[in-house]
């Protein structure tokens, strides 16, 4: 809560912009104002170079004439709002001009306050402090807002770094589960965001691709042991239960409300699909397919095939890719296919960058 009073506003070192053709009057308001401990006051007899003060000076505040030669006060204010798009310093109008008409022109044109010469001393004072105050207090209450505001953007960046975390940490636990490293999901991920990226996804979907594809195998910790970590192969009954941890990782990850849990759940149901439509869980079949899950099925063969596995030896690079290309139309989006092939270098850069630390 804003707890700044307006007497406790140091207004000393306010700018204050004096704009009078007549000499004699800008000293006298310089004076009186000088006498009141205003530190900064700009005089300007030729209306001018207002602009050109405006633009080199921060300027708090502006007693303006309105009846000068060369540009009048109307003009002068005219200018000041063409090139404030915000925060237009107060115009406080000093003239001999008392019609209403003319008080109403000047509001009109931006004025904040209006006195009429000849002027009581303690009046144009008052005047001056009461919108001094204000506009340093606007003042002190926009740098709160930008404040508070990074604050709140500091502390969503922190949760959303938070979230993440928790969603890879899940990710690394059905990995791990299933004997892999969560080095696999760092890379798959990866890829995946290559791919996503060539695919046309935006930075942002691209994004959530690559924070969403590590939990695409969060139903197996739904899979019993000695099924999911079985050495040999399945039986038919077990490779039915095994091929349910699709709708399980879905069934985990849906209704969150996010666009990653969404994602997410939608590359969980869909990353066993085949573009032939022999997959599973429905057998969908070409762009039936979420896009999302054809991605993840190419970024995730490719590096289970080029990993070392309890049960395997990790497969060259040359043989794995031939692998995805004999796949094309088959098990895999061709397009995608295509797309795998121009980002090669980069994908093999993430192989790389991202390989398991070697067993001391």
């Amino acid at each position: 809560m804003m707890n700044t009073h307006f007497n406790d506003i140091d207004l000393s070192n306010a700018t204050i912009l004096v704009v009078d053709d007549e000499v004699s009057n800008v000293k006298l308001i310089k004076g009186v104002l000088e006498a009141q401990n205003y530190k900064s006051i700009i005089e300007v007899t030729d209306s001018r170079e207002v602009l050109e003060h405006c633009k080199n000076n921060y300027i708090d505040l502006i007693l303006l004439d309105l009846n000068m030669p060369h540009l009048n006060g109307y003009e002068v204010m005219e200018q000041l709002r063409g090139y404030y798009a915000e925060n237009m310093p107060p115009v406080l109008v000093l003239t001999a001009q008392d019609s209403i008409d003319f008080k109403k022109r000047a509001f009109d044109s931006g004025a904040r306050d209006y006195v009429t010469k000849p002027f009581s001393i303690d009046e144009v004072l008052a005047r001056v402090k009461n919108l001094l105050q204000v506009r340093l207090m606007h003042e002190q209450l926009e740098n709160q807002n930008h404040y508070l505001e990074k604050k709140v953007k500091e502390r969503t960046k922190e949760i959303f770094r938070t979230r993440l975390e928790v969603v890879r940490r899940l990710g690394r636990a059905a990995e791990y589960r299933d004997n892999e490293t969560g080095l696999h999901i760092v890379r798959m991920s990866k890829i995946s965001m290559l791919l996503g990226s060539a695919a046309g996804m935006s930075d942002y979907q691209a994004d959530l691709l690559l924070n969403a594809s590590p939990m695409h195998d969060i139903g197996k910790i739904g899979i019993p042991d000695h099924i999911l970590l079985k050495p040999g192969k399945f039986e038919p009954d077990e490779w039915e239960i095994m091929k349910t941890h699709t709708v399980i990782g879905a069934n985990i990850l849906s209704g969150g409300g996010s666009d990653l849990l969404d994602m997410a759940s939608e590359i969980a149901i869909s990353h066993h699909e085949k573009w032939d439509g022999t997959g599973y869980p429905y057998n969908l079949e070409a762009e039936a397919i979420p896009l999302t899950g054809r991605i993840s099925a190419i970024a995730d063969v490719f590096d289970a095939l080029t990993s070392v596995r309890p049960y395997k030896k990790a497969w060259a690079v040359d043989d794995a890719v031939d692998y995805i290309n004999k796949q094309s139309a088959k098990q895999f989006d061709p397009q995608l296919v295509k797309y795998f092939n121009e980002l090669l270098p980069d994908i093999i850069d993430v192989k790389n960058t991202y390989s398991e630390p070697k067993e001391s």
